[in-house]
């Protein structure tokens, strides 16, 4: 009995053992195999279309699915990261020239002109403008830290465009071996969840089409729009401007900064009309694209709530780095939902319990 129970303990020290020793090797990995879990799981219809196709040739499918996924996300991250490194110091230095030019700031003359509107904003910018110098000497020691934080920000971007690459090379196997994967997944539910695991699997995956498509298709829609009103000004550098807005689409009034640093290059170079076309359509087009492609895509993850979303955006970027911005929010919608669901099944049926809206 009691060498039965050495091995028995053996075995348990063992297996925890490998256990560890796997988590220690994929842990710099993790977050890129989440991710590419969470873009097959999500774009698996498509590609099993595209199999179907090419005459069930899967390997060449999941080429050329990754291929697609390459030039819509690694591309345009690329982009954004060596725009905003390169041009790090170029944002600083327009920064402080607003600063030197604050004090002599002067509403255009057809706002001037406004009836009983324009003496009051003159009168309001004035007095605004006014006094000002100390407030502007202030922001100005704050301008060295700025560019070490824009390179930071840079950095991070490329350290997550490695990650993204990692990710799309694990999801090409993954996508080529899906049956197996997707096999072993719905088998392993139902040992966990019983005769439930079809159902929650149901509902993970729709969590994360939900995530994913409001995540990644506001991101593409912005950076679109972006780049339409970039043209439409002639700010320079228009395609480096929408890549960047691309990636901080994802963070809350991130693309506020890319228009409105345009909107301000515009005033310094002297096109005030332009400059006031590119705050009218940052506001009236790309920000509210946020507020009317997001809710629409984001109700195919039951109604996901915000503050879901945003936890999961910074929670991830915390845990995983810049890829986590995408794994973040699915993880968190994928627990919420199944949760709720786990939550609607009855204890004694397998019927779920009905949800009270």
């Amino acid at each position: 009995m009691a060498s039965s129970r050495f091995e028995q303990y053996a075995r348990i020290a063992a297996i925890a053992l490998l256990v560890v020793g796997c988590f220690l090797v994929l842990q710099p990995f993790l977050g890129a195999i989440l991710f590419a879990g969470i873009l097959c799981f999500s774009t698996w219809p498509i590609f099993v279309a595209l199999r179907d196709r090419l005459g069930g040739r899967a390997w060449l499918a999941a080429i050329l699915i990754v291929l697609v996924l390459v030039i819509a996300m690694v591309v345009p991250v690329a982009l954004a990261a060596q725009s905003i490194i390169v041009h790090s110091s170029a944002t600083v230095e327009l920064f402080r020239g607003f600063l030197d030019r604050k004090s002599s700031f002067e509403l255009p003359q057809f706002v001037r002109d406004l009836p009983a509107l324009g003496p009051w904003l003159e009168t309001y910018v004035r007095a605004l403008t006014e006094g000002s110098a100390e407030l502007a000497d202030l922001a100005k020691r704050f301008t060295e830290p700025a560019k070490g934080f824009l390179l930071a920000m840079g950095r991070a971007i490329g350290e997550g465009l490695v990650q993204l690459l990692i990710a799309l090379f694990v999801a090409f196997f993954f996508y080529r071996d899906g049956e197996r994967v997707r096999r072993l997944l719905m088998e392993g539910m139902v040992r966990i969840a019983g005769e439930h695991g079809n159902a929650l699997i149901g509902t993970a995956q729709s969590a994360v089409k939900g995530v994913i498509y409001g995540l990644i298709g506001t991101a593409v829609a912005q950076g679109a729009v972006a780049l339409i009103g970039f043209l439409i000004a002639g700010v320079p550098g228009a395609l480096l401007l929408a890549a960047v807005t691309f990636v901080l689409s994802v963070v809350p009034m991130g693309p506020v900064l890319v228009w409105g640093g345009a909107a301000a290059w515009l005033y310094f170079h002297d096109e005030v009309g332009w400059s006031i076309f590119m705050v009218i359509y940052g506001v009236a087009v790309i920000s509210s694209v946020d507020n009317v492609v997001k809710p629409i895509l984001m109700s195919r993850a039951g109604n996901l709530s915000l503050l879901v979303v945003v936890l999961g955006v910074f929670g991830g970027a915390i845990a995983f780095g810049f890829i986590g911005l995408f794994v973040g929010p699915a993880l968190l919608a994928v627990g919420w939902n199944l949760m709720k669901k786990w939550l609607e099944f009855s204890p004694d049926s397998a019927s779920p319990v009905p949800s009270k809206k």
